[in-house]
């Protein structure tokens, strides 16, 4: 009888094989060994061959040193915060290897000087709201509002209407993060209806702005009232409107979000946004606004403690300068295309799984757009399937609905759709 335990190689032996010594300059030596050690330990046990130890310890190692799967998202949400937001585009991920290695983001080519920090990203930025006389960018929106909120009103008041004291998500909420950088709030209004005659009751020379902020993952309807930006910058102290998305210019499918060209038009000093929403950039936080103000919170020292690394200023310039991002895409995806889409995928599945092509509706998400609708379109498989997509090779999310899983395209490129047919494919050979 075979001996198990004495014919399991030794791992010095494994590690030095040729292949596993590539793996190694790839991956890290950690990586390899750990892997290589349960190939091992699944020899001793008698369920892997000596010979075939070398192959089971490739087969267990992943294709990049990170934790992080790619995934592909049918949820038929274009921005889902739980999947990282915005994917970039391929001119972003390009531009993300540039920016790997030492670049010029701090230098002038030309005079061989200190160049300012991420100068093509801002000037793309300047270029894509030209409303803003400023631009600046931090990492993420959350600092951008903080960053304003401590160089303008720290030891003074923000008035803010108490229907968008909102909650940011994971527990974060909007006045928690104004009082940590030493605001104080002044309240106004109620929950649902604020008017221009509290504001204009709440200023005094104590405070420092108004604050206006989209509710941008929730809607109050019914007897509810809210006072317009253009309307609050009559008061006589600037307004900081905080517009979430990330929305730059308007857009015909969302006409209640609004956008930061919009809203400084509309009188705002300074406008915060997100970069990875509807932007479809990178996490990043966007401000925007008169140059005084704007060239005030750049030099401001705690700028420099939200301050955006190369990798970020390289994709965010790509995205705003390259071709369509993902997002963007989405939104203006036309849904008989992703119909007809659907339609392929569900044929090229055939007998293997039960599929049917039909008509969906999507959503922004990502805190952008609540309730409104994109009509999409989504291939509908058993609901079982759920589990073994999600776990497998190529892990595929989609939304249960009436029994079935739909596997929505508004948010899948058309690149991935071969890829998704094989993961359902082999998800059906699971159940």
């Amino acid at each position: 009888m075979l001996d198990h335990r004495r014919a399991t190689p030794r791992t010095d032996t494994v590690l030095a094989d040729p292949a596993l010594v590539a793996a190694a300059g790839r991956l890290g030596p950690q990586l390899v060994k750990d892997a290589a050690r349960r190939a091992i330990e699944e020899c001793r046990q008698g369920r892997v061959r000596p010979q075939e130890v070398v192959a089971a310890t490739l087969a267990a190692l992943p294709a990049t040193a990170t934790t992080l799967r790619p995934v592909i998202n049918a949820t038929g949400v274009l921005v889902h915060t739980n999947l990282g937001r915005a994917p970039l585009s391929p001119a972003a991920v390009a531009a993300l290897e540039v920016a790997a290695g030492t670049t010029d983001v701090e230098v002038d080519l030309g005079t061989g000087r200190r160049g300012r920090r991420g100068r093509g990203a801002l000037a793309a930025l300047a270029r894509a709201v030209p409303d803003a006389g400023g631009v600046h960018v931090v990492n993420n929106g959350a600092a951008a509002l903080a960053l304003v909120t401590l160089a303008l009103a720290a030891g003074r008041c923000v008035v803010v209407a108490r229907g968008e004291l909102v909650e940011i998500g994971d527990g974060f909420r909007i006045p928690e993060l104004l009082e940590s950088v030493g605001a104080r709030l002044r309240e106004v209004g109620t929950t649902n209806r604020v008017r221009l005659e509290d504001y204009a009751a709440a200023v005094d020379d104590d405070v420092a702005f108004v604050l206006k902020v989209h509710p941008s993952n929730f809607r109050v309807t019914g007897f509810t009232a809210s006072v317009p930006v253009e309307r609050l910058a009559t008061l006589p102290v600037p307004v900081v409107a905080d517009i979430g998305s990330g929305l730059l210019a308007p857009h015909p499918r969302l006409p209640a979000e609004p956008s930061a060209a919009g809203t400084l038009r509309a009188g705002a000093a300074v406008v915060t946004a997100s970069g990875d929403k509807l932007l479809g950039g990178p996490q990043c936080g966007l401000l925007l606004g008169e140059a005084d103000v704007v060239e005030g919170l750049r030099r401001h020292p705690f700028a420099r403690a939200v301050r955006v690394d190369k990798l970020t200023l390289a994709a965010l310039e790509a995205t705003l300068t390259g071709p369509v991002p993902p997002v963007p895409a989405g939104l203006d995806a036309d849904a008989a295309d992703l119909l007809r889409r659907a339609r392929a995928i569900a044929a090229a599945l055939g007998a293997d799984v039960a599929a049917e092509a039909v008509e969906s509706v999507g959503a922004v998400g990502g805190g952008g757009a609540p309730g409104v609708e994109l009509p999409s379109a989504a291939v509908a498989v058993d609901d079982r399937l759920a589990a073994p997509l999600r776990t497998g090779a190529c892990p595929v999310l989609g939304r249960a609905h009436r029994g079935r899983l739909l596997l929505d395209l508004l948010a899948v490129p058309p690149e991935q759709d071969d890829a998704l047919a094989e993961a359902v494919r082999a998800a059906a050979g699971r159940v």
